[in-house]
């Protein structure tokens, strides 16, 4: 149940299904995934993205096998207290793992509440009134079971768009059906432009063939996976003489054509990639093998542009 849940967070069901059965069947139990190590966790999770998702499951895990005897506790505001454990997290795993009587409120509870009530605000502005709603919604039993009906009602009939009112159980009830709004509610809250950056990756390569990856800071964006070295990623493009001033070794330095464009939640981000020969200190991995790194999607794409364009 909470590996899913954590999985599920901005992910779609058959993205997810994959991995959760990949995960599942390395570590079936809460302490075999806390006697793992973070580097292998985050293996497994390429390609999942939102890497600090991972970061908070492993820490989770030690922190239920070191506060909880590796059994999670049933009180929401225990499970919050965990790692990467949030409301909504919370509130779903101690309704629908324990039978407690607590709301589970998702972006499809949240919009099955706000048609019920035809609470008009778009949904940022009237979280805690929905959740108010959704509290006095749930009843004395089967507290799991309605909180997944609840969010598979909002999945499946009160969609997004063009929501199937003549199927919905709550149709009699539903305000905004009854004025015929349905569709129109919640009020959409317009979305920001995403700002770009830009990078320089070094694809520095030595004798033997292998290429130069390093890990990332524990904490921040791809926090502890393997990548690529780059300079920091900033809203100006880089002039090569600056990007070669911060390489991390002396070589003869020679950009390879194209870029490599990859968008992040809040911005989008476009490294163009130098490569150069010669020797420094860290890690390194044939080409062949970079797969058995914690490597992020953007820099595998980084990796087979460079490997592409050196072929061409």
């Amino acid at each position: 149940m909470w590996l899913s849940e954590i999985m599920l967070q901005q992910t779609t069901v058959p993205t997810v299904a994959p991995y959760f059965d990949r995960f599942v069947a390395r570590w079936p139990d809460v302490l075999a995934l806390a006697a793992v190590s973070l580097d292998e966790v985050l293996q497994l999770w390429q390609g999942l993205g939102y890497y600090a998702r991972a970061r908070n499951l492993h820490a989770c895990a030690r922190a239920v096998v070191e506060r909880h005897g590796g059994r999670f506790p049933d009180d929401p505001a225990e499970l919050r207290a965990l790692p990467g454990i949030g409301l909504y997290s919370a509130g779903a795993i101690a309704a629908i793992a324990f039978d407690r009587r607590t709301a589970a409120i998702d972006g499809n509870v949240e919009r099955v509440v706000a048609r019920l009530y035809a609470v008009h605000e778009p949904l940022r502005e009237a979280k805690p009134r929905l959740r108010a709603f959704a509290a006095a919604l749930v009843p004395e039993e089967r507290a799991g079971d309605f909180a997944q009906a609840l969010m598979d009602l909002g999945a499946t009939v009160c969609t997004p768009r063009r929501p199937r009112c003549v199927l919905c159980p709550w149709r009699v009830c539903c305000a905004a059906a009854a004025a015929g709004i349905a569709d129109a509610i919640p009020a959409r809250s317009e979305k920001p432009d995403r700002p770009s950056r830009y990078g320089v990756a070094f694809w520095l390569t030595r004798g033997d063939g292998a290429v130069l990856v390093r890990r990332r800071p524990e904490k921040g964006l791809l926090g502890g996976m393997t990548e690529i070295p780059s300079t920091p990623w900033r809203s100006r493009p880089w002039a090569l003489g600056e990007a070669i001033e911060i390489a991390p070794a002396a070589a003869e330095w020679a950009p390879l054509p194209g870029t490599v464009r990859h968008g992040f939640t809040h911005f989008r981000l476009e490294l163009a990639i130098v490569t150069g020969y010669g020797e420094a200190d860290g890690l390194w991995s044939q080409v062949d093998r970079l797969g058995e790194h914690a490597l992020p999607t953007l820099m595998k794409k980084v990796a087979r542009h460079a490997v592409s364009a050196l072929a061409a």
